[in-house]
């Protein structure tokens, strides 16, 4: 999981800082949003401090009727240690009672021009993606015709070679090398690579190529989501490998299962268009058109056929 600070929401949406500057870099641990209305109330029982504290129109309108003592009290209140910062909507004025508390405390105050509403759903989807589980996966990531394929393999295999002929008819590469995959919702994997390696393929015996500089910006991508594995392996005699594709092999990464084909490697086999196949036969499936099954159906009717008419024949 990736640490997210309020100073990388700040930068991240452009928000104006307008106290607790001393709190810019508190850590935010949960993806949802507060908006404390009946905190505001003064019912604090169920209240999720740990959270983003977002003010609004309803919020701060309903603030400003309290008696001066109930304003520094639900201030006090809100302030709570475990508070990551306020977020002020609209780009309205922040309350005093809020600012004298947070500077105290170090909390952030920042301000939005926004909708409340909508920067709450920005925010939220934002800190879903920056939270979520994470690991990292040695191999290629590359947009083929909209479908997000991982090519994996041993090193040497030829993943960055097949990325690069990928590139050149038209696809995009995403990462080379590592991947960092993050899992956003159920069965949901985003792929994006390390800041360090973004737009870079390594290709041995020429070194490292920067693709958007190469190729332009229509090349590379900074993230997609994964659908589908394709393994390459060193092309083995003695295996035999799936020639039907009706046994479907699958890849677990973090909780979510992917679609996993194993592609052997020997001399004379263009990789980039049997990837480029499998990319379109994936997306066939997804809409019901599965040729290995159908295949399979009709190769199973000619051999009943057969069977039926050399019992007749036999009877006759």
């Amino acid at each position: 999981m990736s640490i997210v600070t309020v100073k990388d929401v700040q930068e991240r949406f452009g928000l104006e800082l307008l106290g607790g500057h001393a709190g810019i870099d508190r850590r935010i641990e949960v993806s949802d949003i507060s908006r404390p209305g009946l905190e505001m109330a003064g019912y604090f029982d169920f209240y999720p401090a740990s959270r983003v504290q977002l003010l609004g129109k309803t919020e701060l309108s309903f603030f400003y009727k309290l008696t001066a003592a109930e304003r520094v009290d639900r201030m006090e209140r809100l302030c709570s240690p475990d508070t990551p910062a306020f977020i002020i909507a609209h780009q309205m004025e922040c309350p005093e009672e809020l600012m004298a508390v947070a500077e105290k405390r170090n909390i952030a105050i920042l301000q939005t021009d926004s909708a409340t509403t909508r920067f709450s759903g920005m925010l939220t989807n934002f800190l879903e993606g920056r939270l979520a589980p994470m690991t990292t996966v040695h191999g290629v990531l590359v947009d083929v015709y909209g479908i997000g394929v991982l090519i994996t393999g041993k090193s040497g295999v030829g993943k960055s070679e097949t990325a690069l002929e990928l590139v050149k008819r038209g696809h995009r590469l995403v990462a080379d090398d590592a991947v960092e995959i993050r899992q956003v919702a159920k069965n949901v994997l985003i792929g994006n690579p390390p800041k360090i390696l973004r737009h870079m393929l390594e290709i041995r015996g020429v070194g490292i190529i920067d693709m958007m500089t190469l190729f332009g910006a229509s090349a590379v991508k900074d993230d997609k989501r994964v659908l589908m594995v394709v393994d390459l392996e060193v092309w083995d005699p003695e295996k035999i490998y799936d020639r039907l594709g009706i046994d479907e092999e699958k890849m677990k990464i973090i909780d979510s299962e992917l679609t996993k084909l194993t592609v052997p490697v020997r001399p004379g086999r263009s990789l980039s268009v049997i990837i480029e196949v499998a990319a379109m036969d994936y997306r066939m499936k997804r809409l019901g058109i599965n040729a290995a099954e159908a295949f399979s159906k009709k190769l199973d009717a000619a051999i009943h056929d057969e069977t039926t008419k050399s019992d007749i024949e036999g009877i006759e």
